[in-house]
């Protein structure tokens, strides 16, 4: 009796297990979908090992963009003057013919690839997520121009007459999560200039993007020009990103990397005492990744650590992190600064050298911004556009030739007081061995 009992209650779970992995086999998964490894999947949540280390980088501070930050109530002062701007962008365009049921249409046709560009599932229907795309993107379509002077605002708008508001616009258009497609933002450009399309010069939206931004990192004209035509950008923080490395282009690891020597390099102040020089690399197209090394000369781009460049990096790496389609230009400079940056006075060495220009705190807080960089990010160095870089500044800094060479010269020539006690020993010791050469001379040859 007890063994018919069992297996009915047996039978009876077995009946629950297969409905309840039924349904769960059904639900699709919602915070990583299986189309984050797609190339339009571009748009992520920052992942937790991250926001525990920097969660202030990937918030926004005064304005959300898409989604993920969609109607917080910390971020109502802009979002209430969205609809403003698109009204004045009305103004000017109806008169061409374009209304406000074109934008929308035109946005709604997209919605599936929208929706495909983020990693995680949105909840919000149709027509409220047509109406942020819009909004949203009319907005900083608008922004651009304002600042671009191509349309002129009103004098007294308080978005051009008050500072810091602009310092924070620029850092929140650039967050990861606070992202729109690329093409939502083409395609409302497009509408918007058709009461322009009789100008031939006008600026494309790339052009009005880039010289926005470029008043936070200035930058000369000759960076930024191949990319004012280019429609390759996934979004924003990816175009200002790509302007930065120079290319599109993914990265490529140099063929004559010795294995020997491949490897993290030593900090800054240890390369010193092997006699390798760390100098700023001076050129006027020069972007931040084109590191080099020559005849013992580590030569960098000067780097500007402040609070814009504090708030970019971390949204660079998450986004090179995620998405596989993008080069890791940014992962690989952040190790290799890293590595020079191994505490304060390595810090210390490289702003008195002028490679590194500090107006992010102290030497220690500088430190420890790139080491939390750092932490819990994937690394190939096989992969690495620096990892020649790398052999080559082990090779030199393990030949002990040159690092007894530079014991030498830090000993004796460090300072002008060593340098003149070294030529004093020196003079000192030749006529001490002439006195006894002379000495020993005399003896063996006297004189008649």
């Amino acid at each position: 009796m007890l063994n018919g009992e069992t297996d009915r209650h047996v039978i009876g779970m077995e009946s629950e297990w297969s409905s309840s992995m039924e349904q769960r086999f059904s639900r699709q998964p919602t915070l990583l979908r299986p189309v984050a490894s797609n190339f339009s999947c571009c748009i992520f949540k920052a992942p937790h090992s991250l926001l525990q280390i920097n969660k202030k980088a990937y918030e926004p501070q005064i304005v959300s963009i898409g989604p993920y930050h969609h109607g917080q109530q910390r971020l109502n002062m802009v979002e209430q003057h969205k609809p403003r701007f698109f009204s004045t962008l009305l103004e000017r365009t109806n008169n061409s013919g374009v209304g406000l049921d074109d934008y929308f249409k035109a946005i709604a046709s997209w919605e599936n690839e929208i929706r495909d560009c983020y990693s995680e599932h949105l909840h919000c229907e149709s027509s409220a997520l047509v109406e942020m795309m819009v909004l949203d993107a009319c907005f900083i379509v608008e922004l651009f121009r304002f600042h671009g002077e191509v349309c002129k605002p009103d004098r007294d708008d308080p978005f051009f007459a008050t500072p810091w508001i602009f310092v924070f616009l620029v850092r929140d258009l650039l967050r990861i999560e606070n992202q729109i497609p690329f093409f939502v933002l083409q395609k409302v450009f497009d509408l918007s200039s058709g009461y322009r399309a009789h100008e031939a010069n006008r600026p494309s939206l790339s052009e009005l993007a880039l010289l926005f931004f470029n008043k936070a990192v200035q930058r000369p004209a000759g960076q930024l020009e191949k990319f004012y035509t280019q429609t390759k950008a996934v979004h924003l923080l990816d175009l200002f990103r790509a302007s930065l490395v120079g290319h599109w282009d993914l990265e490529k690891c140099p063929e004559d990397v010795d294995g020997d020597y491949l490897g993290l390099i030593p900090s800054a102040r240890q390369l010193i005492r092997s006699g390798i020089k760390c100098k700023p690399r001076k050129g006027d197209n020069l972007n931040l990744f084109e590191i080099q090394f020559n005849r013992g000369e580590l030569q960098i781009p000067r780097l500007t650590l402040d609070d814009f460049m504090s708030s970019f990096i971390p949204n660079c790496i998450t986004f090179e992190q995620c998405y596989c389609y993008s080069s890791r230009h940014m992962t690989s400079y952040v190790v290799f600064m890293r590595c020079l940056l191994n505490n304060e006075a390595d810090a210390e060495l490289l702003s008195e050298k002028r490679v590194l220009v500090n107006y992010l705190g102290s030497n220690a807080e500088v430190t420890t911004f790139f080491n939390d960089l750092g932490k819990d990010i994937a690394f190939n160095i096989n992969k690495s556009y620096l990892a020649g870089l790398f052999g080559q500044v082990n090779s030199y800094h393990r030949s002990k030739w040159q690092v007894r060479w530079a014991g030498i010269k830090r000993e004796y020539f460090g300072s002008p007081w060593s340098f003149i006690s070294a030529v004093a020993a020196t003079v000192l010791l030749a006529l001490t061995v002439l006195q006894s050469f002379y000495t020993v001379y005399a003896y063996y040859h006297p004189r008649n």
